[in-house]
């Protein structure tokens, strides 16, 4: 567990805070952070480049000259490609950068570039800013008190004015609030520093360092659910269609027997007389 000093504005220890080990004492996936930071540069992108096909050109519609007899290669339009005043053949277009980045992977690389800077010591934590007015000159007599002479990162509240105005005007101290903090910034300044109230996952007692606890989600039963009343109308709708479908199914009618036709005897056909029968 990585564990630094609690210091004051004016740079003296005042007490230790052990920093929470998911944060800040993981190993740091390179790979990770540099896909992570280059997706996040790209959304940075406005994709507003543009250029003019042959077609978007203006003029070009006459033909330069006629099909045979100058020697030349015949040409349709002075707007082709190859024409000085032409269109553009396969140029940029406006177009998105952004890349899919899943929630779980910035967060990860977030762990992964914190866990880098506390590995090399350049994570600072003071008690409290507690300045009285917005003061410049205060600022750079605090940072060179804490001992930080690169680039630094400070992460403040929204509601901090005073340590926000201070510190605006340093070109080498970039700002930035608690719940935006990401790895593409950490990894831009040498120094992350905290105050106690912005500290990710920790909080100081005294003293004494002490880590929020992970609050568990209660387990519910079923006998301690309870399972929400159902209405009324809906409970007497329900039981008057089962008291429907529990009745005999005699009550139907029986489907009517088609009547079958009898069909009348053929009549026999008279016998023919014989062609030899006795005359009379």
């Amino acid at each position: 567990m990585t564990t630094v000093a609690l210091q004051t504005v004016a740079g003296k220890a005042n007490g230790s805070l052990t920093l929470d080990a998911e944060m800040f004492g993981v190993q740091p996936n390179v790979p990770l952070m540099h896909q992570v930071v280059t997706a996040q540069l790209a959304a940075r992108r406005s994709g507003t480049q543009s250029t003019k096909t042959r077609a978007e050109v203006r003029g070009g519609g006459k033909k330069p000259f006629k099909q045979k007899g100058t020697g030349n290669a015949r040409q349709g339009s002075t707007r082709a490609p190859h024409f000085s005043g032409g269109g553009v053949a396969l140029g940029p277009k406006p177009r998105k950068y952004d890349q899919k980045t899943p929630k779980k992977m910035i967060k990860a690389a977030l762990r992964s570039a914190l866990s880098d800077r506390a590995a090399e010591g350049k994570v600072v934590v003071v008690e409290q800013w507690g300045f009285e007015a917005p003061k410049t000159k205060d600022a750079k007599a605090a940072l060179s008190a804490l001992g930080i002479d690169g680039k630094a990162l400070i992460v403040v509240n929204i509601d901090d004015t005073n340590t926000i105005r201070s510190f605006l005007n340093l070109p080498e101290v970039q700002l930035i609030e608690s719940n935006e903090l990401n790895a593409y910034d950490v990894l831009c300044n040498d120094y992350v520093v905290f105050s106690q109230a912005t500290v990710p996952g920790t909080a100081v007692a005294g003293n004494e360092a002490v880590t929020h606890p992970r609050v568990a989600k209660p387990a519910v039963t079923k006998s301690s659910a309870e399972k929400p009343a159902k209405p009324a109308k809906a409970v007497a709708k329900k039981a008057a269609a089962k008291k429907a479908a529990a009745k005999p199914a005699a009550a139907k009618k029986a489907p009517a027997k088609k009547a079958v036709a009898k069909k009348a005897p053929a009549k026999k056909a008279p016998a023919k007389k014989a062609a030899g029968g006795s005359k009379s």
